[in-house]
């Protein structure tokens, strides 16, 4: 599906320094030109005396002797083209940036000026993108409606993104991916660079880019699935401008990354601040059950990050995983209600020290089922000496039910791409369907904090009609067990039921 194209001059260039070197070419082709010329004319001449006069031997002589001498001279110049070529042929090549317009000679090949052998392959680069358009109704209890206010239903393009990916040389890889649809619009996304095979067969990386921690964030949410990641999801610094060291085992049975990065990183990548401003990522993953495919395998991950903030500040907030909102201003929606999916938990911000995050992941699949599961853990240092706890976990699992499997991904230790047995196409085919179900949780509260506490209940139907297309449905029942004293008094016991269905296309 991916196109691929190919970059490069094709034309040749020239040094000034070596134009010298070209002037007997331009003396052959001179020369070359004076003999054709020559010829005929002489050609002509011996039409219209052969016209005229009866042919005689000496004037045959004579002509086959000046035949003979001009091409004795043509046969001379050619073999002076021999040192010219041979000699331009072990030029190095100028820098393309020191090449003007009007250097340029047609008349010399490319290969003359330097090895060109790489011209035509790199840099290469590919489209690719997806959309998820989304429509979203809900049902709030008053107490919810106190708690949150009243949200609207509405529809929305969650996600509209597109990118360029490829190589710049054998073993430099490199992504550039925009988001029209998030705030910001465009925002930076996947941003960076990266150098393959290097320190042992591991590879470096260096950009904006999903820091290495927790199985939810580092899987593609062209892959959820569900709508959205878990409620823990609000504890990852997810994207962050930084450099990664990162590799797998050479029987993909184990992955493993370590990342320094610049935080807390703006939605064009940066980052400014002397007080504090940096982070550490690391994960390890292994398989500890592996019978190939997906029919028999158990994962086992574990992963951690400390982060002290540029700001002195940290923020810890979510919504019952799903999202839609107006970002037209005032105008477009009715007065006084919000214009998107509120926060149900929001610690409001925290003056931080630094902070600390755990993370223990456990994932199995066999046949048509698979089932996946995190547990996170936050520790908050605030700059007045207290420390806060934090936690949140998740445990979803997914079956389907025209016989396919969960692809896992040796490379990156998360489940991969669902693709369709019989997609559905204008032949036939239904396409693969599948059934879900999601628990989640996420606690902001304890001691001077109180963020709240809330939890999820999801029921999913995904239809798969092909690797590249797919509907979903949602079903979520929010319990907002207690709600944050950000925007006013704590309500406890609230409930907010949400119907949620997805459109998605990548490219």
């Amino acid at each position: 599906m991916h196109q691929k194209y190919t970059f490069g001059d094709q034309r040749a260039v020239k040094h000034p320094k070596y134009q010298d070197v070209r002037q007997p070419l331009r003396t052959f082709r001179n020369r070359l030109l004076t003999v054709m010329t020559i010829l005929w004319f002489a050609g002509l001449s011996l039409y219209e005396v052969k016209a005229q006069l009866p042919p005689t031997r000496e004037a045959d002589t004579s002509l086959q002797s000046q035949l003979q001498i001009l091409q004795q001279q043509i046969d001379e110049l050619k073999a002076q083209q021999v040192v010219p070529t041979q000699y331009l042929s072990q030029l190095p090549s100028a820098p393309a940036a020191a090449m003007g317009e009007d250097e340029y000679d047609s008349d010399l090949p490319e290969y003359m000026f330097g090895d060109s052998s790489n011209s035509n392959q790199f840099p290469t680069a590919r489209l690719t993108g997806f959309f998820q358009a989304d429509a979203v109704g809900f049902i709030q209890d008053a107490a919810n409606i106190q708690a949150v206010g009243d949200i609207q239903n509405g529809a929305d393009f969650r996600r509209a993104r597109l990118a360029a990916a490829g190589d710049a040389w054998e073993n430099i890889g490199y992504m550039l991916e925009m988001d029209f649809a998030f705030p910001g619009r465009p925002s930076f996304m996947d941003v960076w660079l990266e150098v393959r095979d290097v320190l042992g067969g591991n590879n470096v990386r260096i950009g904006q880019y999903r820091q290495p921690f927790g199985m939810d964030g580092l899987t593609s949410v062209k892959e959820l699935t569900f709508l959205e990641r878990g409620l823990p999801f609000a504890f990852l610094p997810f994207r962050q401008i930084g450099a990664m060291f990162f590799g797998n085992t050479e029987d993909e049975q184990s992955t493993y990354a370590l990342s320094g990065f610049r935080f807390p990183t703006g939605p064009y990548g940066g980052n400014i601040g002397d007080s504090g401003g940096f982070g550490v990522a690391t994960r390890l993953t292994h398989l500890l059950i592996d019978n190939g495919g997906c029919d028999g395998l158990l994962h086992l991950g574990g992963g951690f990050t400390f982060a002290n903030p540029a700001n002195n500040l940290v923020q810890y907030r979510n919504q019952p995983e799903v999202f839609v909102s107006e970002t037209g201003g005032a105008a477009q929606v009715p007065v006084g209600v919000p214009l998107a999916v509120p926060p149900f938990v929001d610690t409001g911000l925290i003056p931080t020290q630094n902070f600390s995050l755990f993370n223990a992941e456990l994932a199995y699949a066999i046949g048509s089922f698979y089932a996946q599961s995190e547990m996170i853990y936050a520790v908050v240092n605030e700059r007045n000496g207290t420390t806060n706890n934090f936690s949140g976990g998740y445990a979803h699992f997914g079956y389907f039910l025209t016989g396919e499997s969960r692809t896992y991904n040796r490379k990156g230790g998360v489940f991969g791409r669902v693709v369709p047995l019989e997609p559905f196409s204008r032949d036939g085919g239904c396409g693969a369907w599948e059934v879900a179900g999601c628990w989640s949780y996420i606690d902001l509260n304890d001691k001077n904090i109180q963020g709240g506490r809330l939890t999820d209940l999801t029921l999913g139907v995904n239809w798969y009609l092909n690797q590249f297309t797919k509907f979903q449905f949602n079903y979520i029942h929010a319990f907002l067990n207690s709600s944050s004293n950000v925007n006013g008094p704590v309500i406890d016991n609230s409930n907010a039921d949400i119907l949620a269905l997805r459109a998605q296309v990548d490219f």
